[in-house]
């Protein structure tokens, strides 16, 4: 097991197994089109589409929108009904904020009164997971897989935890994911890095620099009274909010603390592995020095992932009238806590990581 990660770096697959695994998963793909027996829900292939004139359309706010009605033609393609020929309708904006334009050729499902009710959307999803699937297996190859195969098991531990919170409804968010993160992290380092004392090194790291940062956010919103975290900005949420924040917040963290200790740690190790004689002291110094370099861009892409995921409803709130307060308020103040608390948590991460990998990856002490 301790040379795990030697043995499977050398490990390279041969270009014909490569390509029987494409080819199998562009099979998949083909087979989640024609998947429609599969489903319960009516499934309507549309076959022909009549769109009406554009129709121009002006709020109160002064937004400028336009309608476009259709009339759709299709074919039932699986239950009782099949080979039976619809005819739906459908109506679209152009700003596509709460609609979708339907082409023939499209796959919809539909209710039991000919409304459509989604876009039948597993074919896109699968040919997305394929072109990953591929693009990991010819450039990154059996590091590429065993990348491949961390993700799928945290989905799968992702779901037992949610069903474990369905279950007791709520009453032990925080430990159930608390739990989790650590069963995520260190299934992720096992698969990606093997057991050995690397793996142990980059565990303690992003545990102890994910754990001190919630802490921390936990200590400030319990003694300011959750002053200035707007709870009822998370939508539909039918359990305490403030666990199931903590819990979000965990988990965010827990992602970008373990990118960062993974780097710096391999990094240290490698170093260690070029200069046997080096010095606890001075691996401690080097992992400062690397945590610096990687700090800032790391901040910067969790900060820009979250502009992209509040901005469009950021628009749409101002666009409608709403100061910039409220619109902070009401779509901001949660995402930029959470970037905060990770942005504590990558800090203290450069630290905990070279101080382990300083004393416990046999540099000389000195």
């Amino acid at each position: 097991m301790k040379n795990m990660k030697k043995i499977q770096s050398h490990i390279q697959l041969p270009a014909k197994w490569i390509l029987i695994l494409i080819v199998l998963g562009l099979l998949g793909v083909i087979a989640v089109h024609f998947d429609n027996p599969v489903y319960q829900q009516t499934i309507v292939r549309i076959t022909h589409v009549t769109n009406s004139k554009a129709k121009s359309t002006t709020d109160e706010f002064n937004n400028e929108d336009s309608t476009v009605t259709q009339k759709l033609t299709g074919i039932i393609t699986n239950g009782r009904r099949k080979g039976q020929t619809v005819h739906l309708k459908n109506t679209y904006t152009g700003s596509h904020a709460t609609d979708q334009r339907y082409y023939s050729g499209n796959q919809v499902f539909i209710s039991h009164n000919n409304l459509i009710t989604d876009y039948k959307r597993d074919t896109s999803v699968a040919l997305l997971f394929w072109i990953a699937f591929s693009l990991l297996l010819l450039i990154m190859q059996w590091t590429g897989m065993r990348a491949l195969l961390s993700v799928l098991l945290n989905a799968v531990l992702f779901f037992i935890a949610i069903e474990i919170d369905l279950a007791v409804h709520g009453s032990n968010i925080l430990l159930i994911f608390g739990g989790l993160s650590i069963v995520f992290t260190s299934v992720t380092l096992w698969i990606v890095l093997g057991f050995n004392r690397q793996m142990a090194i980059t565990l303690g790291a992003t545990l102890s620099g994910t754990a001190i940062a919630m802490a921390l956010s936990w200590l400030v919103i319990t003694l300011t009274g959750s002053n200035g975290v707007y709870y009822e900005a998370m939508q539909y949420v039918t359990q305490t909010p403030k666990p199931l924040f903590l819990a979000e917040t965990l988990l965010g963290s827990l992602g970008a603390v373990m990118d960062e200790s993974t780097d710096i740690i391999s990094s240290l190790f490698q170093l260690k592995k070029e200069q046997p004689d080096i010095s606890a002291h001075q691996i401690f110094n080097s992992g400062r020095e690397i945590g610096r370099e990687i700090m800032g861009p790391l901040i910067n892409v969790l900060f820009l992932i979250f502009v992209a995921d509040t901005f469009p409803m950021a628009v749409l709130f101002l666009r409608n009238g709403n100061s910039w307060g409220y619109t902070f308020n009401m779509n901001m103040s949660l995402g930029i806590t959470q970037s905060l608390v990770s942005g504590i948590g990558i800090v203290l991460a450069i630290p905990a990581a070279a101080f382990l990998a300083g004393h416990f990856s046999g540099g000389e002490r000195k």
